[in-house]
Parts: structure tokens; sequence; C-alpha cells
């Protein structure tokens, strides 16, 4: 049965919901108010916490950290003021296949409610145009769908953390592909580990492009030229998301005149390029967000909200 608690300003049942984002470097844990089904608002973070993924984990060891986690989440306070309530369901995304019953059953074990585990069969209210939806991990499923809610479509994702993610949202709304690259972290720790003269680094940018010491260089190469590397990659993502736009609205029939001549279509697109937003997310998005050419929205809570948007599609009327 449904515990839900509160009413939200516009008289809708609300329920504060914990999400579980298990990375395979950070787990990051956050307590979210959100609307019951057919209510409206979007979901407002309450508080939340991160700590290093453990690989293994059994479920009684998840589960005494999953204590420890709630201890710390209800015990702030939170965004709206007053301690933090407990949590009446939760929802896991877990991007480490052998972590993912562990803390699955923590959770059950631990939290009042529905649980819930992002994956095939969970609604999430995005279409995914993959050629195998099941392959598409849970948290970049949570960003597209956070992302289109907060900003709209279309709209772009790079997701910071152990990988480089790029998940971007057509015009239509619907997940349409993406990247998936090393992330910064990887390639520093990467050149520690395989040359033996090159040391751990500080993800930060150096001073100047070329460095005058190992450190400078190393810098250098992996955080402008992770910054350099995601810059291109927008500008490739950002045309073909144009571009298919374009396209579809050519098939809908729209812009008659722009039909009887190509020529002034493209002039006009030219004129008139698409704006889309491109959202910063993840662990290292602070080391990363800054030095882009593109502008770009930093949102730390991005994954966290979309987890509870696949919560609240879930609930029943």
């Amino acid at each position: 049965m449904r515990q839900w608690r509160h009413l939200s300003r516009k008289g809708g049942l609300v329920a504060h919901v914990l999400a579980a984002d298990i990375g395979n470097t950070t787990a990051r844990f956050g307590l979210l108010e959100t609307a019951a089904a057919g209510a409206e608002g979007a979901p407002k973070l309450l508080s939340a916490c991160e700590v290093t993924t453990r690989q293994p984990i059994t479920a009684d060891e998840a589960r005494m950290q999953l204590g420890q986690i709630l201890g710390e989440l209800t015990g702030k306070t939170s965004s709206r003021g007053g301690t933090c309530p407990s949590p009446e369901g939760s929802i896991l995304s877990c991007v480490v296949p052998t972590l993912t019953d562990a803390w699955h059953r923590a959770l059950a074990d631990t939290v009042l409610g529905r649980q819930l585990v992002v994956g095939p069969g969970l609604r999430s209210g995005v279409k995914l145009r993959f050629n195998d939806p099941s392959e598409v991990g849970p948290d970049r499923i949570a960003d597209a769908v956070a992302a289109r809610a907060a900003y709209g479509a279309p709209v772009v994702v790079v997701d910071l953390g152990t990988t480089t993610n790029f998940e971007a949202i057509d015009a239509s709304g619907a997940f349409c592909g993406g990247i998936i690259a090393p992330g910064v972290a990887l390639g520093a720790r990467s050149l520690a580990e395989a040359a033996a003269r090159l040391p751990i680094i500080e993800l930060r940018a150096p001073e100047r492009v070329l460095g005058r010491s190992t450190r400078e260089a190393m810098q250098s190469g992996v955080v402008l030229g992770e910054a350099a590397r995601i810059d291109g990659l927008l500008d490739a993502v950002v045309a073909e998301l144009a571009d298919n736009g374009k396209r579809a609205r050519a098939r809908l029939g729209e812009g008659s005149a722009a039909h009887e001549n190509e020529r002034g279509e493209a002039d006009a697109g030219a004129a008139e390029p698409m704006t889309i937003p491109i959202v910063i997310t993840g662990e290292n998005a602070g080391a990363i967000a800054a030095l882009l050419h593109h502008q770009t929205l930093v949102d730390d809570a991005l994954t966290l909200r979309g987890l509870a948007l696949i919560w609240q599609a879930n609930q029943r009327g």
C-alpha cells in the first residue's frame, strides 16, 4: 500500500523516494520528494550523498552500508527546511550487473513501500530508438528522462563519470542514440598504470597547453584533451540532431514553400540554427564543464531526478 503523506502546492499527494545510482566507481544516493500518479510537479531533491562503489559486495554488506547512508540522508536539513523524512519507496539504477541483486535485496529489506529496478519492462516514458533497448544503461535512461522533463526536446546530455556518455533526445522526445567513451579519470589512471614513469595526476586544467612538467603535460592531454574531444563530438551531435529534425519536419509536410525551393530551405536553416540545450552532469562535470566552448548547463542531480521520475511513472493511479 502506498503511503502518500504530504500535499503538494497544487493539492496533489506526494511521496519521499530513495534513488540509488550505483556506478562503476561511485554510488550516489538521493532522497527526493515526488508527485503521486496523475499529479503535477517535478521531483525535488531534498538531500544526497555519495560513496565509493564497493566491489564485490554481499546483500548483508549492502544493507549495513545502506543503513548508514539513510542515517546520513535523513539526518540532513532538507532543501525545504527541517530534517528529511524517511523514504516510502526506492528505485535502483545499477550499471554493475554483479551488484544489482545485493543492492536490490538491501533496499527491499531496509526501505518500506515499493522497490523498483530500472531495466527492461519498467516504464520510463521515453522511447528508446536503439537496435536493442535492453543494452541501454539504466543511468543513461534516467538522464534522458530527466533532461527531457527539465529542458524539453531536443536536448543533449553529457554524463562525465567512469565513462563519458552522450545521450541525445530528438525533437520528438525519443532517446535516439548516444556516445560512450573512456572517462577523464579513467584516462588519467590508464596513463599512470601503463607507463612506468607517469604519475597519478589531479584532474584540473594546467595554466598553459604546452606543459613544462610531466604533470602539466599529462593534465593538458587528459583534461584539456577531454574538453576538446567533448566539444568536437558536440559539434557533430548537434548538427546531426538538427539535420534529423529538419528531415522530420519535411516528412510531416511542414514548410511547403521550402519543398518547392530546397536551396531556400537550406539558407533559412543556416540563418536560424536550431538551439539545442546541452546538459553536463556526473562526478567529473566540475573538472570539464568550464573548459568547454559550447554553452552548457551543469545539473549535478540529473540522474537522481530521472530515477524519481521513472518511479513516479510506475505508480498506479
